[in-house]
């Protein structure tokens, strides 16, 4: 097919009758020095859900804040059921019918679950005191309804990122929107809250109601979505029937080349040093007996469900969590890690599920980031920081991260989700850690830029760095682990060299109980026990 095609496609499966309920024509939109759309144009149909697909930067976002207010457009046009559409402001889209679930999460911290669902349209007693007994009931509808696993009366402060996400799908669907535009809303969830998800979707959808999915998990689209829309550099590209488009067609599309999506582990060998090794790791709250060893140039995965602890041992690990027992060696010596300070003292990194807030300063520029965990030791000399040695090495890793920016003093929260995990990466390389520890290093990044992450971490274990990489997304721990280690409920409970790691071996050991009988599976590392170790 020609990857400029213009002419409509055919009626999607389970679109009623192939009737337009939103429609884009020709739209533009600039920004200071870019042209984020370019003569944009989108259909969506009653009843359908509509992927919609692009590397970043390729103008999703945009299109989406446009639709809801956010932004108003240089030029084109927008109809909802043949009648112009002209949205003045995110309240004015609510009441029309149009709904968004943001990316980036738009929630208060300190509120509770309720609160924040039902923000603006809290119940009162006498007209001004807050009805908090009527509100919380609400709130549970609503999240009974939804099958959603949340308290109303929790503090959003306190939830996971997973859960975080499921309050802004409750929110967003408590004001029963005809049109849901989804903006990577399983970023932050496992495969079985993905299901949910998805079996969530399939109820809302109605012949008056439709839903826009912007997704960078292609293998979402052929599950739940009829068409899928293709755009690239603000333009469009594309409409295809996802019954008859492959996934690497549509990747095709999207990044203008083919990519390798089916590359498996790289240079796995049995004979690595230990570098380091973790025995009875125990936390208060969740975990319990946690031991496991990282060798030298290794890719070290964790699998498990949510809720399992994965990003709680690396919390653990670098002492941003206190734990109640375990020791931690290091080449051999027994180290005390009591905060990531002390961690990264022992050249130990930890890149955060949640870059953004934990892992950069977004309102500064890419050098200052770079220089953020080594500022006194590297950069800095007689009190007065170096500006010319951080700018020089924070060219140099641009360059070797390829890290797309204008300068190293561009604003991190102007570039693309990818090139700020490239950021985060190069902060803990200047730091020349050995152990680098990635929490959902693919979270919100497309396809392409996801390639170029994998190539990162493949490059960086060749030189001889050990990684941790966890992942919700288990094609990509499949894919780079050179050991896949499985937890539920806080422990162990399998390890699997790359050979034998398949998804279906991957959620047997992550839906065990721990201290269940295990069944045998296929041969392991020579150095470990012949079946995975349970409990553990």
């Amino acid at each position: 097919m020609d990857g400029t095609k213009q002419d409509t496609p055919e009626a999607p499966r389970g679109a009623a009758g192939g009737r337009t309920l939103l429609r884009v024509e020709g739209v533009t939109k600039s920004f200071p020095g870019v042209r984020a759309l370019d003569g944009m144009r989108l259909d969506l149909r009653h009843g359908e859900a509509l992927a919609l697909v692009g590397e970043n930067g390729a103008g999703k976002s945009t299109l989406m804040k446009l639709l809801t207010g956010i932004h108003t457009p240089d030029s084109g046009s927008f109809f909802l059921d043949g009648e112009p559409l002209h949205v003045t402001g995110p309240r004015h889209a609510r009441e029309l019918g149009i709904g968004i679930i943001h990316q980036e999460f738009n929630l208060m911290p300190d509120l509770t679950v309720a609160q924040n669902v039902f923000i603006g349209r809290e119940p009162r007693k006498a007209g001004f005191l807050l009805d908090h007994r009527a509100l919380n009931s609400r709130a549970q509808e609503l999240i009974d309804r939804l099958e959603l696993p949340l308290d109303p009366r929790r503090t959003v402060a306190s939830l996971t990122v997973a859960q975080q996400q499921m309050v802004e799908i409750a929110k967003a669907l408590s004001h029963d929107p005809r049109v849901l535009i989804m903006d990577e809303p399983t970023a932050a969830l496992n495969d079985a809250e993905v299901r949910a998800l998805h079996q969530l979707i399939r109820r809302f959808l109605r012949p008056e109601t439709g839903v826009v999915y912007i997704s960078h998990r292609m293998e979402e689209l052929t599950s739940l979505c009829d068409r899928v829309t293709v755009i690239r550099d603000g333009r469009y590209v594309e409409t295809l029937r996802t019954d008859q488009v492959s996934t690497r067609e549509v990747i095709a599309r999207m990044v203008g080349r083919e990519l390798d999506t089916g590359a498996g582990p790289q240079n796995v060998r049995q004979d690595r040093e230990t570098l380091l090794s973790v025995s009875g790791l125990s936390t208060k709250a969740l975990l319990d007996d946690v031991t496991f060893e990282l060798r030298e140039g290794e890719i070290l995965g964790f699998a498990g469900l949510m809720g399992a602890g994965r990003t709680e041992v690396a919390r653990a690990l670098v002492g941003a969590d206190p734990v109640t027992s375990g020791t931690v060696t290091l080449r051999g010596r027994r180290v005390r890690i009591s905060n990531p300070a002390d961690a990264a003292r022992h050249r130990i990194g930890y890149l955060s599920e949640d870059r953004k807030q934990l892992g950069l300063l977004v309102e500064d520029g890419v050098d200052t980031n770079v220089a953020l965990s080594s500022l006194d030791e590297r950069f800095a000399s007689f009190g007065f920081v170096r500006d010319r040695a951080i700018r020089s090495r924070a060219e140099e890793l641009v360059a070797a991260l390829r890290i797309r920016t204008p300068s190293v003093g561009q604003t991190v929260k102007n570039l693309s989700g990818g090139n700020q995990q490239k950021v985060v990466i190069a902060k803990w390389l200047v730091k020349e850690c050995d152990v680098l520890i990635f929490d959902e290093p693919t979270r919100g990044i497309d396809v392409g830029a996801k390639e170029e992450i994998y190539r990162l971490l493949n490059e960086l274990a060749q030189q001889g760095k050990s990684l941790i990489v966890i992942s919700s997304e288990l094609p990509e721990v499949l894919r780079m682990a050179h050991r896949v280690l499985v937890m539920a409920e806080g422990r162990i409970t399998g390890e699997l060299a790359a050979h034998e790691a398949t998804q279906e071996q991957v959620m047997h050991y992550a839906t065990l109980r721990p201290g269940a009988p295990t069944a045998p599976s296929a041969a392991h590392d020579s150095t470990r026990p012949s079946t995975p170790k349970a409990g553990k």
